[in-house]
Formats: C-alpha cells, structure tokens, sequence
C-alpha cells in the first residue's frame, strides 16, 4: 500500500513538471494537442495538460538577419553583375511561421533572390549603380507583401555589393577619364571666355574714363579761355572808357601791352635763333613811361578816396 500511494506521488510529481513550461524572453512556444495547433505559450510561466499537449515549434521573435548568397544578374542594358545583399525580418505570428511555410529562413532567402533579379534586371547599369536606396525600397515592398501570409515582417533589404566584370569597370574607368577631362576643356574655355570678357569690360571702362578726362579738360580749357576773354573785353573795356574821357595813358598803357606780348611771341618762336627788327626804344619807353603815368594816377587816386 505505501508503494502504491509512493507511485501515485512521483507519478504527480512528473506530471506537474509536464505541465510547467517556462518560456523565456524573445521566444513563443507553439503547442500542439494530438498534433493539431492549440495555442501559443508566450515569455513567462505557463501551464498546459501534461501527455496530451505538446510543444510543437520553439519561435524566435526577436529581429533576425540573413545573407543573400551573391548571384549573377543581367541587367537591362544586357550587363552582366554580382550582387548579394541581407535581409532583416521578424516574426510576428509565431504559429503561421511555424505551419504556414516550411524552412521560414530558406523560404525568405529565395524569394528575395528572386525579386532582386526581377527588379534589378529591369534597370539599366547605371540605374543599378546610382539607385541603390531605390531598388532597396522596392525589393522591401515587394518581399515584406510576399511574407506577410507567414507571419513574418520584414524589416530591411540592403544590397551589399554590385561587381560588374572587369572589363566594364575598365571600360566605366576609361569613360569618367573622359568625362573629367570633357569638363576640365570646358572650364579653361569658360575661364578664358570669363578673362577675355573681362578684359574687354577693363579696356571699354578705360576708353570711358578717358573719354570723360578729355571732355573735363576740353570743358576746363574752354572755361579758361572763357575768363581770359572776359578779362581781355573787361580791360579793354576800361581802355576805352578812358580814351572816352581823354586819358592819353590809357591809349599808352594798351599800345605797350600788345607791343610787349608781340615781342614775346617774336622771342619765343622755336625757328629762331637770332631775331633782327629795327625798334624805335624811345617810342617803347615812352610806351613804359605811359604805364608807370597811369599806375601812379591809379595809386593816387585811390589815396585821395581813403
């Protein structure tokens, strides 16, 4: 009888440790009942019918990566690269990740592969090379609609690596060269287009300012001749008023002005060397007599008026 009732107490002991499950942070366990999906037990402790429950799939439901194998593509120009790439996915239904696919991981992968020679080989070479953030997004529109029914949702698609043949690279190579160099004969045409114009503004400016110099010149030249004849009119305007009244000096005072600026004309002229003309000395000292006459009367004058 003790034995029995002994048998009894292991026999409960076994099956309470059955039907404690602990599942641990990041993971759900299915469980199957006969083989056939019941519930899923989530991260914690967890109690199911010992014998006739079972843990069918342990999930992870953490965020999870996978290698994209490197694989040969043609693209739309008929270019011929290697591409491989990575996958970042998480499961978010663990029971249609664990029955609604077989080999979830395997499954993902090739139906990426699939995609990425669909969508790539539909661009142009170029198109590969400088949209890698557009392909990305339409390989991860595309592949995250295609997993959804398993319960999976993915995350990112990155394109690792693009590797055309060598001889395209050499060829690529060889066309930048000559790009950069189409661009350098431009710029050193723009930069003597730029200089000649510039010289040309330079010149037109100068031909300007020497124009304007020549026109203030002209206008201050005949602004003097201006004054000297207003002076000229002016002092022989005082000549005749003086004749008028009968000055006799006057008529000297002028006559020696015109003699003396004839004689300076005379001296000056640079084809003569010796100047020969017969002068009357006492007709031009009287001349400078008359002169002195009319100052000292100009002088006197204006001390009988202080």
């Amino acid at each position: 009888m003790g034995t029995f009732f002994l048998f009894l107490f292991g026999l409960s002991v076994i099956l309470v440790v059955l039907s404690v499950k602990t599942v641990p942070q990041g993971a759900q366990y299915t469980v199957q009942r006969f083989g056939k999906y019941t519930n899923t037990l989530t991260p914690g402790l967890n109690i199911i019918f010992p014998v006739i429950d079972q843990i069918g799939a342990k999930v992870n439901m953490m965020e999870q990566v996978l290698d994209v194998p490197s694989q040969e593509i043609i693209t739309k120009d008929n270019a011929m690269v290697r591409v491989d790439g990575v996958i970042f996915y998480q499961v978010i239904d663990a029971a249609k990740a664990s029955y609604e696919v077989s080999n979830l991981n395997q499954a993902i992968i090739q139906l990426t592969m699939t995609n990425i020679r669909t969508v790539m080989g539909s661009m142009d070479l170029d198109e590969l090379l400088s949209k890698r953030d557009e392909i990305n997004t339409r390989l991860l529109t595309v592949v995250d609609d295609a997993t959804t029914p398993w319960g999976v949702k993915v995350t990112r698609i990155e394109i690792k690596d693009i590797s055309p043949p060598k001889d395209l690279v050499d060829s690529m190579g060889r066309q930048m060269k000559a790009e950069r160099e189409k661009r350098a004969v431009i710029l050193e045409a723009e930069g003597l287009r730029q200089a000649e114009i510039l010289k040309a503004e330079g010149q037109k400016q100068a031909r300007v300012l020497e124009a304007e110099g020549r026109k203030e010149a002209s206008f201050r030249d005949a602004e003097a001749r201006e004054r000297l004849a207003q002076a000229e009119a002016r002092a022989t305007l005082m000549v005749s008023e003086a004749i008028a009244k009968g000055d006799v000096q006057a008529i000297n005072y002028f006559v020696a002005q015109k003699y003396v600026e004839a004689l300076q004309h005379i001296a000056s002229a640079p084809n003569h060397k010796i100047v020969l003309m017969p002068l009357e000395a006492s007709s031009l000292i009287g001349a400078l007599g008359g002169i002195g006459e009319l100052t000292k009367q100009v002088f006197d004058k204006k001390k009988s008026e202080a």
